[in-house]
């Protein structure tokens, strides 16, 4: 027994020898913590900020004070701080509308006390919706591994799977839509042996077979109406070639493409001629909320693949008549690809009517692998462009989806390492202001972005969790049931 007390007693001394404070620093720097939160302007409903410290030392003090009330106090004797959920979002409530103040300190191995200088992170007003969707997918380029459908819970750490290609052999799902975030209209393809698209309106589903009779291929990249009696698809003679040059992996390009808009109630497929011209390259279909406007991407034909560096991508728009699904006899050019040699692709504007949001790159319309991809914001009622110095790096910036509010973005980046894509989040006013982004929080983000082997593609908010009867769907792929054929028609 004495010797068990004589040991606890050094063992106590130990420990405070060891962590015994010989000074006291001040850092005018702010900390180094991945992933950078300093500064950024989260909803009052998101996930704690969990963050690493990129310095060796004993321990680590944070403190985090409300501005208006409250405060948090975490000692923490590894690099990861893991801030309490509960008390986080009590916090984030009492401080809507007033920021919170990071104060950080650590202990070094030689029992220094550095103290870094206090950092900001602004808590809005502007609600966010419950979370988001979206694909998760290995970085290869011609097999199909492990990948499926996933959703998050912005609120929490908690990933719910949806759907995925393991319930399908030799398959990929790929493609998922909702309407202005709504999960109960959902579009999603699945290709391979047993290929085909998932309409879901409301409570029930059908399995479609979108390759029309005189269409190039199934419809994809695919965009609900507003009201849900259309869902705008692309469809695309698509192909891929590989660079010899170390700074460039691959090229995904079509050779021809054009945009059609599908009628679930009549089961038709319906399109005009300056939508499937064959002297043009029409892709990246969007309804306007008023869905009274197709947006989409445009491009004159080239030989491919020997001129795809020649090929660019203008932003265009079309009208269209929701009562009888006509759509208008002229184009609109919204931004040309000759004003400043770019292309354009994923034009996606903002539920309030204001803003269109689309990538650039220096050419062709595959910009997920063009390290100079970056993210505009267009104006619409002034026609002006905002080129987002706040989101954009000196890697891939790539997909992008707006919350139903029109208050917060998100977007996919490569920033972190060159090669995997992360889902970044931003806010954004009504005057188009965008606060600096953050990385979709980890419960332990280091490790969690160090080992994740796949990327986040095609991220989307979602309003609602959910419903989905995956195996439902599975049984309906593999059964020899025939897929609902889609019909045919021209508009003028």
């Amino acid at each position: 027994m004495k010797q068990i007390i004589l040991s606890l007693i050094l063992g106590i001394v130990f420990v405070s020898c060891k962590h015994k404070i010989v000074s006291t620093e001040t850092d005018e720097d702010y900390p180094h913590i991945f992933p950078d939160y300093i500064g950024v302007t989260v909803p009052s409903t998101l996930a704690p900020l969990n963050f690493d410290i990129n310095e060796d030392c004993q321990s680590t003090t944070v403190k985090i004070y409300g501005s208006k009330t409250g405060e948090i106090n975490i000692i923490a004797r590894k690099k990861t701080i893991q801030i309490p959920a509960k008390k986080w979002e009590k916090l984030l409530e009492k401080n809507k509308g007033g920021n919170l103040s990071v104060v950080v300190s650590v202990i070094t191995d030689n029992n220094i006390e550095r103290k870094y200088k206090p950092f900001s992170i602004y808590v809005s007003n502007y609600p966010i919706d419950y979370g988001i969707a979206y694909r998760l997918i290995a970085p290869g380029y011609s097999i199909y591994g492990k990948m499926g459908i996933y959703e998050r819970d912005l609120s929490s750490f908690k990933q719910k799977t949806i759907f995925e290609n393991t319930q399908i052999p030799y398959s990929c799902v790929n493609c998922h839509s909702f309407n202005q975030g709504n999960p109960s209209y959902l579009s999603m393809h699945i290709r391979g042996a047993h290929g085909g698209t998932v309409l879901k309106t409301g409570n029930d589903f059908e399995l479609l077979d979108t390759k029309a009779d005189g269409i190039l291929s199934a419809g994809v990249y695919p965009y609900w109406h507003p009201s849900g009696k259309y869902i705008a698809y692309s469809v695309n003679d698509t192909e891929q070639l590989f660079h010899t040059v170390s700074d460039k992996r691959i090229e995904v390009y079509d050779k021809a493409s054009d945009i059609y808009v599908y009628c679930p109630k009549t089961n038709e497929m319906l399109t005009s001629p300056l939508l499937k011209s064959d002297e043009y390259f029409e892709t990246f279909p969007a309804f306007s909320p008023d869905g009274k406007t197709l947006f989409f991407c445009s491009a004159a034909k080239k030989n491919m693949p020997f001129k795809y560096k020649d090929l660019k991508y203008s932003l265009c728009s079309i009208g269209f008549n929701p009562d009888d699904g006509s759509f208008g006899n002229r184009i609109d050019t919204l931004f040309s690809s000759h004003s400043c040699n770019k292309s354009v692709s994923f034009p996606r504007p903002s539920f309030d009517g204001k803003y269109l949001m689309f990538t650039v790159s220096d050419y062709g319309n595959f910009s997920i692998w063009h390290k100079e991809s970056d993210i505009r914001l267009l104006d619409l009622q002034n026609n002006t462009i905002n080129e987002l110095s706040e989101i954009n790096s000196d890697d891939s910036e790539s997909y992008h989806s707006w919350s139903s509010n029109s208050r917060w973005v998100l977007f996919t980046s490569r920033r972190i390492d060159g090669l995997y894509t992360r889902v970044y989040i931003a806010g954004i006013d009504e005057d188009g202001n965008v606060s600096k982004p953050f990385l979709l929080p980890q419960n332990n983000p280091a490790q969690y972005y160090d080992e994740l082997l796949f990327s986040y593609n095609v991220p989307e908010f979602i309003t609602k969790s959910i419903d989905i009867n995956a195996v439902g769907i599975e049984k309906k792929v593999l059964s020899k049931e025939q897929r609902k054929k889609i019909k045919t028609i021209i508009n003028n």
